[in-house]
């Protein structure tokens, strides 16, 4: 991605294979993998202060983890002890990317801040919520 996109003009422009996999039709993990990209072009920005090359790092280890620990739950078994492990893994790593996204404000500013967090808080929500429906599946 070259510039931000909204989700919806954003997920055309991906291979189809990638949206023809069982796990895109979460969208929990669509949106995962969105903010993986937004905190990408914000890389850019954040990293040109030295102050923010840290941020970076864990920006970049945190986000990717979100993805990466959906992808390896979702694999394990939608239901299963391990999907809801994993899922809340997934959870710690969307409160610290939004952690380092706070602490990149200086940088971003507040409008792009806020839009960030809002996504964030989304991909949130929709964690819970997978989380709760399959706990109860017990």
């Amino acid at each position: 991605m070259d510039k931000e996109l909204p989700l919806d003009d954003w997920v055309k422009t991906l291979p189809v294979s990638l949206r023809n996999d069982p796990l895109w039709k979460s969208a929990y993990y669509r949106l995962a993998m969105y903010l993986y990209d937004l905190m990408w072009l914000d890389a850019e920005k954040i990293n040109k202060d030295f102050r923010g090359r840290e941020i970076v790092h864990q920006l970049v280890r945190s986000s990717g983890s979100v993805c990466a620990n959906m992808e390896e739950a979702f694999r394990r078994g939608i239901g299963t002890p391990d999907f809801v492990r994993i899922m809340r893994i997934s959870l710690g790593e969307l409160g610290e990317t939004q952690g380092w996204y706070f602490r990149a404000r200086h940088i971003l500013g507040s409008e792009l801040l806020d839009k960030r967090i809002a996504v964030i808080q989304q991909a949130i929500a929709l964690t819970v919520k997978v989380i709760d429906q399959n706990r109860r599946k017990k």
